[in-house]
């Protein structure tokens, strides 16, 4: 059983970073096969042996696991309980892994290899009881993501070190970097700087109406360069937006200063107004990289360009078995696709991808949900325009062939414009007209384009200085709760205590 679970009796090549199946294979006779964890400690002697030895039993074993799906989780094992050190192997890897075999073993890496695997869950409270009945020696854990859970981080350092003192800061915040200007401007996509800039921009239009007086350019600011690193915030497990930190002038004193934007994201899911009988449908959510196995977008956000696709995810509550429309639509009020769910009754989360043609027209999309042609909610998304092309600013053909909106007007094959009327989504010329002039937009006008656009989905809550600043009412990001320079002391590790203990 193990051997077929794990594709050791399938020979497997990687090519074109998509790992191949090639076909049957038999296993090596003679060989107790043996594996599991990819976790494990080696020693030094066997360490010797595998690297060095030219036996059979290496020699044949390298070759048989270089064409094996993940020859970690079986080769070190089968090469020790075959050689002269079997005596030395304790089966036990000293770990509590999150096996969810529901959520965990489904097919969701079909585009980079030919196989169904499993994969750990998260740690999240309802697990914690875990950690307590451990009957074997345990000395690590995982998974671990505090992007996905890090009230279990909080619980289990509570369990292991007892609590933090009263008022502690930040320990219910957190923190991940997701670009830092060494990191170089390549690994952004034109999708998250157009967005940067414009979360940029924001913030300082925040910073000139919130701290300026009349006659007073103490707080006014030019935007210069790249932002110089994007955080994402999260406070008590849920995403809190972007934290941006750029260079911009001050055109009181004409020096540079370097402050930090936080954008939040406003909330556009809404329940239909009266609500309908209907009470199943909890939330409803446009995004891309959608993982199934945590039942989350990984791009935290939601920024999305023309040439993303997009899934739509729904929640439910308990309920009995319904059957619901769902319905994309276009900033012109183009009916882009629309497509039936059967929801059963202990369906959690539904998700689908509409494979809709490309590019996507820039602008706020609107998604319906509909029971009975009756609407339940709507959630909106925005597809920004690009200022950015291979990180350049964008040129007119580009900007012409990105937000032009697909060929002919059609996102699939067969056209849904039968049902503006029936549902009341009239097209308006005037709106058609004005999304042609915006396709053709660049440089200032195509960036108030974006920022109009992103504003109307996200916030700038606040701003902060990074280091000294002539606008008299900046605070200062260290001392803010929010800021990525603001203190946390559950990620400052000291010296290790002579028990051996962090706290």
């Amino acid at each position: 059983r193990f051997i077929r679970k794990q594709g050791l009796d399938r020979l497997f090549l990687e090519c074109d970073t998509h790992m191949w199946r090639l076909g049957d294979r038999r296993i090596p006779e003679g060989i107790a096969v043996d594996g599991g964890s990819d976790w494990f400690l080696l020693n030094r002697k066997f360490v010797e042996y595998v690297t060095f030895s030219n036996d059979d039993l290496v020699t044949k074993m390298k070759r048989f696991y270089s064409y094996t799906l993940l020859p970690a989780e079986s080769f070190f094992h089968t090469v020790l309980e075959n050689s002269p050190y079997c005596d030395s192997m304790v089966d036990n890897n000293l770990r509590i892994t999150n096996w969810n075999r529901k959520l965990g073993c489904k097919c969701q890496y079909k585009h980079i290899v030919d196989w169904c695997g499993c994969s750990p869950n998260d740690f999240k409270p309802a697990d914690f009881h875990r950690f307590q009945q451990t009957a074997r020696p345990t000395f690590f854990a995982r998974k671990f993501e505090a992007v996905v859970n890090q009230e279990i981080i909080g619980q289990l350092d509570y369990y292991l070190y007892g609590n933090y003192p009263a008022g502690t800061p930040g320990l219910r915040s957190y923190w991940e970097n997701a670009y830092d200007e060494p990191d170089g401007l390549h690994t952004l996509s034109d999708v998250a700087l157009t967005m940067y800039h414009a979360f940029t921009r924001l913030g300082l239009r925040r910073a000139e109406t919130s701290f300026h007086a009349a006659g007073d350019n103490s707080c006014r600011y030019y935007p210069m360069g790249h932002p110089v690193s994007i955080h994402l915030y999260f406070l008590a497990d849920r995403f809190q937006g972007f934290l941006i930190r750029h260079h911009a002038t001050n055109l009181a004193v004409s020096k540079l200063e370097t402050l930090e934007t936080w954008v939040m994201p406003k909330k556009v899911f809404k329940i239909a107004s009266p609500p309908s009988d209907f009470g199943r449908l909890q939330f409803s959510e446009i995004g891309t990289e959608w993982d199934a196995k945590e039942r989350l977008f990984r791009n935290f956000g939601g920024l999305l360009g023309p040439t993303d696709e997009p899934v739509g995810m729904q929640k439910w509550g308990k309920g009995p078995n319904v059957t619901v429309t769902v319905i994309w639509v276009d900033p012109v009020n183009v009916i882009a696709a629309t497509y039936d769910i059967l929801i059963e009754s202990s369906a959690e989360f539904t998700h689908y991808k509409p494979p809709l043609n490309l590019p996507l027209r820039p602008g706020v999309w609107t998604i319906k949900i509909l029971h009975h042609w009756v609407q339940v909610a709507e959630t909106k998304f925005l597809v920004t325009p690009l200022t950015f092309s291979n990180r350049q600013p964008i040129k007119q053909e580009e900007a012409m062939k990105y937000h032009s909106g697909p060929p002919k007007n059609a996102y699939m094959e067969q056209s849904f414009q039968g049902l503006n009327p029936i549902l009341n989504i009239p097209i308006s010329a005037a709106r058609v007209d004005q999304a042609k002039r915006n396709a053709g937009l660049v440089g200032a006008r195509l960036e108030a384009w974006v920022d109009s656009l992103v504003s109307s989905v996200w916030s700038a809550v606040d701003i902060c200085s990074t280091g000294p600043t002539a606008c008299p009412v900046m605070q200062s990001c260290a001392q803010t709760a929010w800021s990525s320079l603001s203190p946390d002391p559950k990620s400052e590790l000291g010296p290790v205590k002579p028990d051996g203990r962090l706290r």
